[in-house]
């Protein structure tokens, strides 16, 4: 404000000097008088009357009246000038008189202008970001006003749920996911967006209301970032580490490898290993003390926003677009693009990583996944690339679930069984996953007319 004010000062000081000054400095006479201009004319005259006579033109008498008219009419004009009345005698009083008038005028008249037309809180940041805050309340406060006359509209209880929940008016975002209705379990964005509010307003507790919303969003879309997130940290609390490994590492794929997010997921799952007592993973990042950064506090890490997870991903597709030739970079992103549910370029990407699809049981079976989605089928291609993973790693908890479940499609229920059988052995005991498993094959066992599974010693 300060800054504003002294350049408009010195801006105005030089305006008034460039307009003052002729007023208060006029202009030096030239030396040429009127006078003088006229007796220089009338002698032109004289001469040239001398030079008719010289030539015979006139004659001496009458160029001798000629000169004594001429002399007449300028002694006539000489005594006219003398006699005039001075009417510029006040000429310097009049110019200062302007100039203050001017130098009184001009600031002051500048000044009421801008406090009329300009917004002089503009200038003031703390008083701009309050104006900003205002419109958004407004356009909020907007929304809510229409969605009480036309409440059935979904979509826009879930905008204003959204709202509430970034202005921090969370018992009021609350109520409006409420109002939501169906649509918020169709959706797993917003299933995780009501989690972690609920999380929020019940001091960062993610079990209960809010882990059954993210295990639903998970349901939807496995890889689901911020889903796999909370769901690790959920884990960890209750001291399932195995869980949080698996669903950490499931994240690092859409995560940028060497980027700040990366190397603290990488941290947390060095934490989680080591508690649960599983040997170290192999470094996945560029940075070789990735694992070496103090694991914090898992509550911190549900702080991932989807917007800043957008951010990340956006910033990896800008990057492959300058170094098309990073294939691993191509499958990340692939599988980043699969988890926001932008499939077409999620084909793309993966058509893009190329040989790096070939030795990554991972990735093939992400392929396949992404191919079913798309076709609504596991036969041909997906199936194809299932195998192939299995090939790679027969144990590989999705794709033994995608292989199942295309055997049970096509009512091959034994082999949907063995496969199902085989994923149980590598998923923890008692964990969520687990238990839908064994739904899965009881339900296959009824169907192949096998009877019920006896249960395992404990």
């Amino acid at each position: 404000m300060t800054v504003f004010i002294a350049i408009a000062t010195l801006l105005t000081l030089l305006a008034l000097a460039w307009l003052v000054r002729p007023l208060l400095w006029p202009v030096k006479a030239t030396g040429v008088s009127s006078q003088g201009l006229n007796a220089s004319i009338y002698r032109d005259q004289i001469e040239g009357l001398e030079r008719d006579m010289a030539r015979g033109a006139i004659s001496a008498a009458e160029c001798e009246a000629g000169r004594d008219e001429l002399q007449l009419r300028l002694l006539d004009d000489t005594e006219g000038l003398a006699n005039a009345p001075a009417r510029y005698a006040d000429n310097f009083l009049t110019g200062r008189l302007t100039a203050v008038l001017i130098a009184l005028l001009l600031p002051l008249g500048s000044a009421g202008m801008y406090w009329w037309l300009g917004s002089p809180s503009a200038i003031d940041p703390v008083a701009t970001q309050k104006a900003n805050s205002d419109q958004v309340s407004s356009m909020v406060d907007a929304l809510a006003e229409r969605l009480k006359a036309s409440p059935d509209d979904p979509k826009g209880w879930a905008m204003l749920a959204r709202s509430y929940k970034v202005m921090g008016r969370f018992a009021e975002a609350e109520q409006a996911f409420l109002k939501a209705g169906d649509l918020v379990n169709t959706e797993p964005d917003l299933l995780v967006d009501y989690a972690d509010l609920l999380a929020v307003r019940s001091n960062n507790n993610i079990e209960g209301k809010p882990l059954e919303l993210v295990n639903k969003a998970l349901s939807l879309n496995p890889q689901h970032p911020m889903g796999l997130m909370m769901s690790g940290v959920a884990a960890y609390r209750r001291n399932d580490f195995k869980l949080a490994v698996t669903q950490w590492e499931k994240l690092l794929l859409v995560l940028d490898p060497g980027s700040p997010d990366a190397q603290q997921v990488e941290a947390d799952i060095a934490e989680a290993r080591s508690k649960a007592g599983l040997p170290a993973a192999t470094q996945r990042s560029s940075g070789s003390d990735a694992g070496k950064m103090p694991p914090v506090d898992p509550a911190a890490a549900a702080a991932m926003t989807p917007e800043k997870i957008n951010q990340m991903i956006d910033g990896l597709a800008a990057k492959l677009k300058a170094n098309p030739s990073d294939l691993a970079g191509w499958a990340r992103l692939a599988g980043a693009y699969k988890a926001q549910g932008r499939l077409p370029e999620a084909e793309q990407a993966f058509e893009k990583a190329g040989k790096v699809l070939d030795g990554d049981a991972a990735l093939l079976t992400q392929y396949a996944d992404l191919l079913a989605m798309r076709t609504n089928t596991l036969e041909g291609r997906p199936l194809a690339l299932v195998n192939k993973a299995l090939a790679i790693d027969p144990k590989h908890p999705m794709a033994l679930m995608l292989a199942g479940s295309a055997a049970y499609r096509r009512a091959d229920y034994k082999l949907a069984i063995t496969h199902w059988e085989k994923v149980l052995t590598v998923l923890p005991a008692g964990s969520v996953d687990a238990k839908q498993v064994e739904a899965e094959i009881a339900d296959a066992r009824s169907k192949a007319g096998l009877g019920l599974q006896p249960k395992a010693k404990p």
